[in-house]
């Protein structure tokens, strides 16, 4: 027996847990999986919290109407100005909670302009935070409960943080300070892994996770692991009451006297929902998603049976991004989510015919639209990647990793395309050779003066922000050349999904009415993205994922929601 159960120990889930402990709840986590932190373990950590107090702290203070004009332009039909609202004052509030009452610290990211500096209301930075690097030996025995970063992305399986440290790595092999940090780097976590078992630097989503996890063992929150939901639970009223669970506890009947939180990290991997919601899936063609495995849609199912609506009217169902299979022996093939080198100079996408098709510094969400939107009905949305070798060496290519790592694997397993020419990689590639030769002219006479005139790469500040600083005027173009050639080929995938069940203001999942199903709410990705398929900013899952965690467990608790909460004097 609890007062509240939540399903699914992602940051979202975490949060929820965590906010409603402190509120005096007692709270059961669940997760299906053996190991917690779902797909935020993976991500970069990031929040998008307008009005932070970080921001507050630093001098960037702003009224509410900037980020709600900015959310008001860039969602259309979709935006909630209720929802909208919510978020914006809550958000702040979170942030502000957290920091006083849990173990959860954030760099800020005053310098992190939005997406789309063309819409009203866009900002140039003070609207991000990013989870602090933290020691996993606090965690205790907790650490091993921890999912470990993504392998595909951590060499060894140590996190790099995006900023100073991951441009120290970028540099280790041309100026001797970046050498010598990433060699401290690489030492310490080759002595964590021998004596932990891992690493004991934890960054970005890892970080998240790992703050949230120390704060739900300070609070004595309950979590059970390999322990699926199998059913939500009643009363005669049709209020929810707990759950039926499986896995480790199967049989037992969960008692939650406040109430259900689904949690569960939406359906990247539900192959179903895909084909309803995923016009290249419906089309027959495949999708490759970033997300762990276990993400399959429990929580939406759950909500369906007893009468939550998920949603199926957005633009975009999914978050998207270029995704590039690893093979990984006689496993399953790894998905690579490529999201630093696209901004790098030196690089262009293709499709089969040769030609771009879009700007390739521009958010992983937006060049995967622009994909979809180049891409015939009946033809497979996939591109190639296309670098030379000084890019290769200096930045690497997805799963490539840059010099001194070896490129011989990668190219005897195919994941490496390479040739001597343009004709050549064409061939290698099946590829257009006379549409990727005409491109790369075009491309690379205008790159030696530093512009695209065709997509505007660099152009914006998301762009810039991106791309390499000492390239120069622009950090985001150079011509590609000499050879040899590289080429990795990209499929559509995600980083996770924005439909989900509907939910009013409070998180409280709604019925087919739109009246609020007692006792059961839906955060993260499981609760429809009040973002309505959008993708304005970096962190606009995890920043209202959590921000209406924290909204969810006051309801439960009973507790009103408050703007007591202040950064150096001021409130928030």
């Amino acid at each position: 027996m609890c007062d509240l159960a939540v399903v699914g120990s992602g940051a979202s889930g975490l949060a929820t847990a965590v906010t409603a402990a402190w509120l005096g709840l007692q709270v059961v986590v669940i997760e299906k999986e053996p190991c917690l932190g779902g797909a935020s373990a993976w991500s970069g950590g990031w929040l998008w919290v307008p009005r932070n107090p970080l921001a507050i702290e630093a001098g960037i203070c702003e009224d509410l109407e900037a980020p709600l004009t900015y959310l008001r332009a860039e969602l259309g039909d979709g935006f909630n100005e209720p929802l909208c609202r919510r978020f914006l004052e809550q958000a702040p509030q979170m942030v502000a909670f957290v920091r006083e009452h849990t173990a959860l610290a954030f760099m800020d990211g005053n310098a992190i302009p939005d997406f789309h500096h063309q819409s009203a209301g866009s900002a140039l930075g003070g609207r991000s935070v990013c989870a602090a690097p933290f020691d996993g030996s606090q965690l205790g025995a907790r650490l091993h409960d921890l999912r470990p970063p993504l392998d595909l992305i951590a060499p060894f399986g140590m996190g790099i943080a995006s900023g100073t440290d991951l441009r120290h790595f970028l540099n280790a092999m041309r100026k001797p300070a970046s050498f010598l940090h990433a060699a401290r780097r690489i030492l310490r976590h080759a002595m964590d892994r021998l004596r932990h078992g891992r690493g004991l630097h934890l960054v970005n989503g890892n970080a998240l996770v790992a703050r949230l996890l120390k704060s739900a063992d300070d609070l004595g929150i309950t979590i059970f692991k390999d322990t699926p939901a199998q059913g939500v639970i009643r009363d005669a009223t049709g209020r929810v009451t707990g759950l039926r669970l499986g896995g480790a506890h199967a049989g037992v009947m969960l008692e939650a006297r406040r109430g259900v939180v689904l949690a569960a990290g939406g359906f990247p991997h539900d192959p179903a929902r895909q084909k309803q919601l995923f016009p290249h899936v419906a089309q027959g063609f495949e999708h490759a998603s970033a997300s762990p495995r276990g993400n399959t849609g429990d929580g939406l199912r759950l909500g369906e049976a007893v009468g939550g609506q998920v949603r199926t009217d957005l633009p975009n169902a999914g978050a998207w991004a270029p995704v590039s299979r690893v093979p990984q022996g006689t496993g399953p093939a790894g998905h690579f989510p490529h999201l630093i080198e696209r901004a790098k100079p030196g690089l262009i996408m293709v499709r089969q015919n040769g030609q771009r098709f879009g700007n390739e510094a521009n958010s992983y969400h937006d060049l995967m639209q622009a994909l979809f939107a180049a891409t015939p009905p009946g033809e497979p949305p996939t591109c190639f990647m296309i670098v030379d070798h000084a890019f290769l060496r200096r930045y690497g290519l997805g799963r490539v990793r840059p010099r001194p790592f070896p490129l011989k694997p990668w190219l005897r397993n195919g994941y490496l395309r390479r040739g001597a020419t343009p004709v050549d990689l064409a061939a290698q590639c099946s590829i257009d050779s006379e549409g990727l030769e005409a491109t790369l002219s075009r491309y690379n006479s205008a790159a030696a003066r530093g512009q695209d005139p065709d997509f505007g790469r660099g152009e914006g500040p998301y762009n810039r922000i991106q791309g390499e600083a000492e390239q120069q005027p622009n950090p985001c173009v150079r011509p590609i050349g000499p050879g040899p050639f590289y080429a990795v080929r990209i499929e559509p995938g995600s980083l996770g999904t924005f439909a989900g069940l509907s939910t009013d203001p409070d998180a409280r999942v709604l019925d087919q009415s739109g009246e609020p199903i007692p006792g059961l709410y839906a955060v993260g990705n499981d609760m429809a993205s009040m973002m309505a398929g959008r993708y304005p900013a970096g962190g606009i899952t995890l920043g209202p994922g959590m921000t209406f965690a924290y909204i969810a467990a006051h309801h439960a608790a009973g507790v009103p929601l408050s703007n007591n909460h202040t950064a150096n004097g001021q409130a928030v």
